[in-house]
């Protein structure tokens, strides 16, 4: 399968995992009609180390939507839905992910265990997402894992304004999982918002709505190095 996607992640020069999902959370068409091998070109022309693609049906995703974007790129890609059995990994596997998201707030403590277990015999990262210390607490060993803050509420269905402070509150618990690969997700629009999450020591950043919307995606991104060089220069894995 290549370069995994933790390796992609930590040694990128750009660590900003940017997503493809066809609808915001409030319904709008982040698309717009535009190929879906368009997006990806784009992504890769900006240097995205990692692509997330969104399968839920909250967002318009779907599995064939996974399947399109693997086809056209080389690059580990993440499936974000919510993932609650191994048959669901090995769906992802055979379309050509490379991680797969499983979300802390909706997993028993065994069955995430379990399920972050089984992806990783498979080739598969597991994308383990948080929203506070309580479910950070309840990870299983996650040496081989991103862990991933999500800035916003998905009992909301992830509408509202994102707390990227939340982020930095957990940041010293989200590192003491023994996670090489922390990761703070949705609701950066700033790219100095972005970079103030990758000084205080985030590896990577999920970047999906914003970066669909923008005219100049070179701009958002030229921001980004400028408001922390070392984003724009080559970093050493782990």
């Amino acid at each position: 399968m290549g370069t995994s996607f933790v390796d992609a992640l930590t040694a990128a020069r750009r660590p900003v995992i940017m997503e493809l999902k066809p609808r915001s959370a409030d319904g709008e068409d982040l698309f717009r009609g535009r190929p879906v091998s368009e997006l990806v070109a784009r992504f890769e022309a900006a240097g995205a180390p990692c692509l997330s693609v969104v399968t839920g049906r909250w967002f318009g995703g779907t599995t064939d939507l996974l399947a399109e974007v693997t086809r056209c790129t080389e690059l580990p890609v993440l499936q974000k839905d919510f993932i609650t059995n191994t048959g669901q990994l090995r769906v992802a596997r055979d379309l050509g992910a490379s991680a797969v998201l499983l979300t802390a707030a909706l997993l028993p403590r065994v069955a995430l265990a379990r399920l972050a277990e089984r992806a990783l015999a498979l080739g598969l990262t597991p994308f383990i997402e948080v929203t506070d210390v309580v479910e950070i607490e309840g990870l299983p060993s996650c040496e081989g894992s991103v862990v991933a803050v999500n800035n916003k509420d998905i009992k909301a269905r992830e509408r509202g304004a994102a707390d990227v402070d939340r982020s930095l509150r957990l940041l010293p618990a989200v590192r003491g999982t023994g996670t090489p690969c922390p990761v703070s997700a949705s609701g950066i629009d700033d790219p100095k918002v972005a970079a103030r999450l990758l000084s205080a020591g985030y590896a990577g950043l999920l970047v999906g709505t914003h970066l669909l919307r923008a005219d100049r995606l070179d701009s958002w991104c030229e921001e980004l190095a400028a408001s922390h060089p070392v984003s724009s220069a080559a970093r050493p894995a782990g």
